[in-house]
């Protein structure tokens, strides 16, 4: 038994002012198991209680106040049992300022990312445009969130940049949007035969739906050319590339076969001679 309380009591020194016993370091483990087993039960408990829609939301919030309730629990054990922890911050207090702005950023997405799994700002499924880089969301979590564009590429994106960046939800208002091609036709052109061409050419499309019906619009008198836009409604805009690139083949098809003209800038160079 004296061999047991002396093997117990066993000072491990660090410094003048810090001293660790073994008995302290099993507590610490003893306190660990049973905050990590309480706070496991909490969790199945409010779980069961959730609505199925509101459990994706709960558990990466709930593993990230685990973090700070075993700091705490920490903490206050270790002040319980006389640990010095003045003297413990005080000496690694360097450190803690450099290791605090290393994970200013780290911090900045987790913050981020349980304002985007709170407010539902985006979804699983959506398609968004950031920074000029469109994908589907694969997977939200709490710091990062995984996307993958049209042409299969994992798209990572930190969570900070939701609230540092402008963020396009395409699909916030459902998988149906609006989309649009610009053409010009010279001047002289039947700007009645022109509509009718690009009504053809929008509604012969499979991808483009019939309701809304697609529209042409008169943009603009140009400075070479007569401006015009068709638009048209897609249901899958993550993939509107494709039929995007259908449109513009068939509309200079149609266009070629009635001898419509598709101009391009031109200038009259001048050039003078001086005789001297």
């Amino acid at each position: 038994m004296e061999q047991l309380n002396d093997i117990l009591n066993y000072d491990f020194k660090f410094g003048s002012h810090v001293h660790i016993t073994v008995r302290s370091i099993l507590m610490v483990i003893l306190v660990c198991i049973v905050t990590a087993v309480v706070l496991r039960l909490i969790r199945r408990v409010i779980s069961r209680k959730l609505p199925e829609h509101d459990k994706p939301k709960f558990i990466p919030v709930f593993s990230f106040a685990q973090f700070f309730i075993y700091v705490v629990v920490l903490l206050i054990t270790m002040q319980n049992m006389g640990i010095q922890l003045t003297a413990i911050l005080t000496a690694s207090a360097a450190l803690l300022v450099g290791i605090g702005l290393a994970l200013q950023t780290f911090f900045q997405d987790i913050i981020s990312g349980i304002f985007i799994l709170i407010d539902q700002s985006v979804h699983v499924g959506d398609i968004i445009e950031i920074d000029g880089k469109v994908g589907r969301i694969e997977e939200i979590k709490l710091r990062t969130t995984r996307a993958v564009t049209i042409d299969n590429k994992v798209l990572i994106i930190p969570n900070h940049k939701y609230l540092t960046s402008t963020l396009y939800n395409w699909t916030e208002n459902g998988t149906l949007t609006r989309e649009s091609i610009s053409v010009g036709v010279a001047y002289g052109t039947d700007v009645e035969l022109v509509k009718s061409l690009l009504l053809k050419v929008a509604n012969d499309h499979p991808n483009v739906l019939k309701n809304p019906e697609p529209l042409v619009l008169f943009m603009n008198f140009g400075d070479s050319a007569l401006e015009f836009k068709l638009v048209f409604t897609l249901n899958d805009s993550f993939k509107a590339i494709m039929p995007k690139s259908d449109i513009r083949f068939a509309i200079n098809k149609l266009f070629k076969e009635h001898n419509i003209q598709i101009p391009f800038p031109q200038r009259d160079v001048h050039i003078y001679k001086n005789d001297i």
